[in-house]
C-alpha cells in the first residue's frame, strides 16, 4: 500500500513538472547553468596535475607526466611537516571551536528578557563581518611588542614570531570571529523545543544539565550531527588567507600549511602542474575523511548521519 501511494505521489509530481516545465527552467535554469560554469567546468583544470603544464601550449598541448608530481610532493622532505601543521590546525580548531556555538546557544537561550538578548546577540555576530585581513591586522596590534598585551603584562614579547603561539593565536581569533555567527542555527533549532517540556522539567526540580539533556539537547542533536559531520570532513580545507597572512618568517615551522604551499609555488613561484597536483591531494583526503566520519557517526548514532 505504501509502494502504490508513493509511485501515485511521484507519477503526480513528474506530471506537475511537464505541465509546469517554463516555471522550473525560469528559476532553476540560471542557477543550473552559474554552476555548471563556475563549479564544473573548472574541474577540468585537474587535468594539469598529470601533465607539465605549458601556458602556451594549454592543457590539451601540454606533456603528460602521469602521478610525478603527486610523487615529488610526498617524497618531498617538507611533506609530514605541511601535513601535520595543517592537521593540528584543524583538529585543534574543531575539538575547540565546534562546542563553542553550541555552548553560546545553550546560554543564550536561558536569558528570558528578548531585549537583552537581541543585545548580547549583536556583539555577538559583529566579529563575523570583519574581514580576514582586518582581523589578522588586529592580532598583529594587539599582539605587537609595543601592544596593548605586552603593555599589560609589562613584556616585550613578540607572540607572533613564536612557533608555539601560532596554532593558539589562529584558533582562539577563529574562535572570537566565527562562534557568535555559528551559534545562529543551534538558537534557531532551540526555538523549537518544547516550552510544556521544559516547564514540566521545571515543575519536577530539574537541574540545568537535565533539562538541557532531556529538552534542549534532542531539539539541536541533529543539528549537531550534520554539522560535526561536515566540519570533520573540512579537515583539510582551511582557507590560506589567514595563516598566510599571520605568518612570519620566525613561526614557518608551525604556520606553513598545505594551502599556503600551494599558493607559493602555484602562484608565486608559477609551478602549475606541482602545486594542482599538492591541492588535488588535499581534496582527495578531504573527501575520504568526510566519508569515513559519516560512516562512524551513522554507527554511533543508530544509522543517522548525513
Amino acid at each position: 500500500m505504501n509502494a502504490k501511494a508513493k509511485d501515485n505521489n511521484l507519477h503526480n509530481t513528474l506530471v506537475y513538472i511537464k505541465q509546469h516545465w517554463q516555471l522550473y527552467v525560469f528559476f532553476l535554469g540560471p542557477a543550473l547553468i552559474l554552476t555548471i560554469v563556475f563549479k564544473y567546468l573548472p574541474m577540468g583544470g585537474i587535468l594539469i596535475a598529470f601533465q607539465k603544464y605549458n601556458p602556451f601550449k594549454g592543457i590539451l598541448g601540454s606533456e603528460w607526466v602521469g602521478l610525478k608530481y603527486f610523487q615529488q610532493f610526498l617524497s618531498s622532505p617538507d611533506f609530514l611537516q605541511y601535513l601535520m601543521n595543517t592537521l593540528k590546525l584543524s583538529i585543534f580548531g574543531l575539538l575547540w571551536g565546534f562546542p563553542m556555538p553550541i555552548i553560546l546557544a545553550l546560554l543564550l537561550n536561558r536569558i528570558a528578557s528578548s531585549k537583552i538578548k537581541q543585545k548580547i546577540q549583536l556583539v555577538l555576530y559583529m566579529p563575523n563581518f570583519i574581514s580576514v585581513i582586518v582581523l589578522c591586522g588586529m592580532v598583529r596590534i594587539l599582539l605587537s611588542v609595543t601592544g596593548p598585551l605586552n603593555m599589560m603584562m609589562g613584556s616585550n614579547i613578540n607572540f607572533l614570531t613564536i612557533p608555539a603561539a601560532f596554532r593558539p593565536i589562529y584558533i582562539i581569533s577563529g574562535i572570537w570571529q566565527g562562534a557568535g555567527w555559528a551559534s545562529i542555527m543551534y538558537t534557531a533549532a532551540l526555538a523549537n523545543a518544547s516550552k510544556e517540556l521544559k516547564e514540566a522539567a521545571q515543575i519536577d526540580g530539574a537541574n540545568i544539565w537535565q533539562q538541557i539533556k532531556a529538552v534542549e539537547w534532542p531539539a539541536i542533536k541533529d543539528m549537531v550531527v550534520i554539522q560535526f559531520i561536515l566540519q570533520a570532513g573540512n579537515i583539510m580545507s582551511i582557507g590560506f588567507e589567514k595563516a598566510y597572512a599571520l605568518q612570519s618568517d620566525m613561526n614557518l615551522a608551525s604556520s606553513e600549511i598545505i594551502a599556503t604551499y600551494v599558493y607559493k609555488k602555484g602562484l608565486l613561484n608559477g609551478d602549475y602542474s606541482y602545486s594542482t597536483a599538492v591541492g588535488l591531494f588535499n581534496t582527495i583526503i578531504n573527501v575520504i575523511l568526510l566519508i569515513t566520519v559519516n560512516k562512524i557517526v551513522e554507527k554511533m548514532n543508530d544509522g543517522q548521519g548525513l
